[in-house]
């Protein structure tokens, strides 16, 4: 019984971990678009998401740097992205939901390189 009960109890956590592992997205504000056109500094194509440091201008119109949380790179890639989609130095424009606090943050909703070619997204 004992057995068959902690077997039970091991599944349960295996099956229950991978939930408690993923942050949460409210902190994104979903009503709002925000459109940044700037400079990417860096570009991390890592699990869970993929993340866009770019330098673009603030609210106030200072400079800043931003960052952008996108999706999963699996998911990212059936899209067409690669871990080659970004370098640092290219001109790029990005629409976010923004953070609700106000920080420079935000979720990728799409891209548009300075070329006009457009990179998926969350659309």
């Amino acid at each position: 019984m004992t057995t068959r009960f902690l077997s039970i109890l091991a599944a349960a956590l295996m099956v229950a971990g991978p939930a408690f592992a993923h942050h949460s997205f409210a902190m994104f504000d979903y009503n709002k678009e925000v459109t940044l056109v700037g400079e990417v500094k860096e570009f991390k194509w890592t699990n869970p998401h993929i993340h866009v440091y770019l330098k673009a201008p603030d609210v106030t119109g200072a400079m800043a740097e931003w960052e952008i949380e996108g999706a999963t790179p699996d998911n990212l890639k059936r899209q067409g992205w690669s871990r080659d989609t970004f370098k640092p130095g290219d001109k790029v424009t990005i629409v976010v939901h923004p953070l609700k606090n106000g920080t420079t943050g935000g979720m990728l909703v799409k891209a548009t390189h300075s070329d006009g070619r457009a990179v998926g997204g969350r659309n």
